[in-house]
């Protein structure tokens, strides 16, 4: 997250035993709900496969697409972010759109489609560590249940146990479009599933004794939970590429709109700010619905300006993968919760991991 000036309204280091963000309504459905969200999603296409479109336009329209732009509500809506990102918003676009150009021209679009592919496991890989950091801290450090290196190796290995397992698959199409996946052997998929496996038992294991010892950090467990079942389900568990992605991106998808919606609400607690007039207004907690309305317009508006303008001079697939890919880089920037600022908005006691709640 990017150095605003937001000091001048938030709260202090918040830590609660159970280790929610907000509240139980608010987590159960960040947690759970999202989670829900995304599996039922892919359970309902497995079982209707002709629904599989309808489905994926409700993910863009009412979730990927906001969730994009509510990046964007972090560089553009005051002065003071406008200022301190100018080149993320300036140059760095240019570069994304003349390289994204150049490999989907000069390449082939099976370069656009394997780059997304391997870069939003990582996206989401990335985005749902830097979530899980923000709960461990939310519990307070001295929390920590088991060896913190073990456990965040055993984090990574079983998304790239998923990861390896489709590429193993050999793929040749993804959404529509051609892909060429990484040559790796289905016997080094397995055992790297293996070494994710016997990294959850001992994680479980480390978790009970916690539990047995009355120092459980129950919210930050419980999303552990989420992200390992959907990376699993997701990428090892259902067979169809295009249905175990629909899966994972919405729950990543709707992950993230509730998360910007915290962040702005924590960031303008105590009411509306004259260099964010709009979004501080729409930030307060009873303008929820408010907020996600005005939100899913907004971005239908700047995608519908885009597929009826930019598009009609560039392909379609340039434009809205330039847009991506500029997304994943911004947001591998902007949350980074080590900046004191950000520590701050979100009530965190000194965390130092870097964030990447991106899409």
């Amino acid at each position: 997250m990017t150095d605003v000036d937001e000091t001048r309204v938030l709260p202090s280091a918040e830590t609660n035993p159970v280790g929610r963000l907000r509240g139980p309504g608010f987590d159960a459905a960040f947690i759970g709900g999202t989670a829900a969200l995304g599996l039922v999603s892919a359970g309902i296409v497995i079982a209707r496969p002709s629904l599989w479109q309808p489905i994926l336009l409700a993910d863009l329209w009412l979730l990927g697409y906001h969730h994009v732009i509510s990046t964007y509500s972090r560089l553009l809506m005051d002065a003071e972010s406008r200022r301190i990102n100018r080149a993320l918003i300036t140059w760095l676009p240019i570069v994304v759109v003349l390289l994204v150009g150049i490999a989907g021209y000069g390449i082939g679009a099976w370069t656009l489609a394997t780059i997304y592919f391997y870069w939003q496991w990582w996206h989401y890989t990335r985005q749902s560590w830097g979530v899980s950091r923000v709960y461990e801290n939310k519990a307070g450090l001295e929390q920590s249940t088991e060896n913190p290196r073990l456990a965040q190796a055993v984090f990574y290995l079983v998304p790239a146990w998923g990861i390896l397992w489709r590429s193993a698959q050999g793929h040749d199409e993804f959404l529509g479009l051609p892909v060429k996946m990484l040559p790796v052997p289905v016997a080094a998929a397995n055992a790297v599933g293996v070494i994710a496996c016997v990294g959850l038992i001992w994680l479980v294991s480390q978790r009970l004794r916690a539990w047995r010892q009355g120092r459980l950090p129950l919210a930050h467990t419980l999303y552990l939970g989420v992200h390992y079942t959907m990376f699993v389900v997701s990428y090892r568990l259902i067979d169809s590429l295009d249905f175990g992605w629909l899966g994972l991106n919405i729950w990543h998808n709707a992950q993230y709109v509730l998360f910007v919606w915290y962040f702005n609400n924590r960031r303008f607690a105590s009411g509306s700010n004259g260099e964010a007039r709009a979004l501080s207004w729409l930030s307060q907690s009873r303008r929820f619905v408010a907020y996600i309305a005005v939100s899913i317009a907004l971005s239908s508006v700047v995608y519908l300006a885009i597929q009826q303008t930019i598009a009609l001079v560039v392909a379609p697939l340039i434009v809205f993968q330039a847009i991506n890919f500029h997304h994943y880089v911004v947001d591998s920037l902007i949350w980074k919760v080590r900046k004191p600022a950000l520590q701050q908005t979100l009530g965190l006691p000194g965390a130092t991991a870097k964030v990447d709640t991106s899409g």
